[in-house]
């Protein structure tokens, strides 16, 4: 059966807007009837949205049935370009929304995306960028390089020279990968999620509370299940985690099978 549900929009923290709701009441009525065992990742949300429910989306981040994870893309740390890109925040936005969440949401995972070479991006542009990776040293970051789509306002505008926007875009993956996020988690005790096979086959991979990817050894039984771990192991992108010789596995299930057209508990 289904023991993980992603909730997933194009931008999620704009759900209910255009008809008279919002997105902290429909996951308050989610989390009442996802089975225990089971847990809900939410999907993108730009700044703007999120700002309006803080105090609420931090109470659900902590319900023990919701992922502590969001992602909230940045763009840029230079307001001029965040300005040029048409966005609806600025860079004060962004930090506001980071640093209450991981104040009210003790070790959550915020993952953001940054383009290289919007536009008329500068040096010193560049450099804030540089700066906000370095004060907030995401676990999980995508990095793009402008690439001009034909017919768009912002094809039209004086471009980056190709060689900057590539040298940008290596020197912020070059910091990305100059930390590990993982390595004080090594010899934690952790709960996991197992959800699916690693590309590579040789391990399953699970997730904790804060939606970090942990690869457990392929043991039948903890697909689709909650298992306890112990950490032994830290990468880049991952953590390798030990199953304890007592770990019970725990399986997702609800109270009572659904009635016909019933979807999780709700007509």
């Amino acid at each position: 059966g289904v023991c993980e549900i992603w909730l997933t929009s194009e931008d999620t923290g704009a759900y209910g807007r255009d008809i008279g709701t919002d997105l902290p009441t429909l996951l308050w009525k989610l989390v009442e009837v996802i089975p225990k065992g089971a847990m809900l990742r939410l999907g993108m949300t730009n700044p703007p949205y999120i700002l309006e429910h803080l105090e609420e989306m931090a109470k659900i981040l902590n319900h023990p049935r919701v992922y502590a994870f969001l992602h909230v893309p940045v763009q840029s740390a230079s307001d001029s370009v965040l300005m040029d890109m048409k966005r609806e925040y600025c860079v004060a936005d962004f930090k506001r929304v980071v640093d209450f969440l991981k104040t009210r949401v003790p070790g959550i995972t915020i993952a953001t995306d940054i383009i290289c070479g919007f536009p008329g991006e500068t040096d010193e542009d560049f450099q804030e960028t540089m700066k906000l990776v370095e004060e907030y040293r995401f676990p999980s970051l995508f990095i793009n390089q402008f690439y001009p789509r034909p017919g768009t306002p912002a094809a039209k505008m004086p471009q980056v020279p190709a060689q900057i926007k590539k040298q940008r875009t290596k020197e912020l993956s070059k910091l990305f990968h100059s930390y590990n996020p993982y390595d004080h988690k090594i010899g934690e005790r952790q709960k996991v999620l197992v959800t699916e096979e690693s590309f590579d086959s040789k391990f399953y991979v699970a997730h904790n509370k804060f939606y970090e990817q942990i690869l457990v050894p392929k043991n039948p039984e903890f697909m689709g299940k909650m298992v306890e771990v112990d950490i032994f192991e830290a990468g880049k992108h991952f953590m390798r985690g030990q199953p304890i010789s007592e770990a019970r596995v725990f399986t997702p299930s609800i109270r009572r099978p659904f009635a016909r057209g019933e979807v999780s508990g709700l007509t």
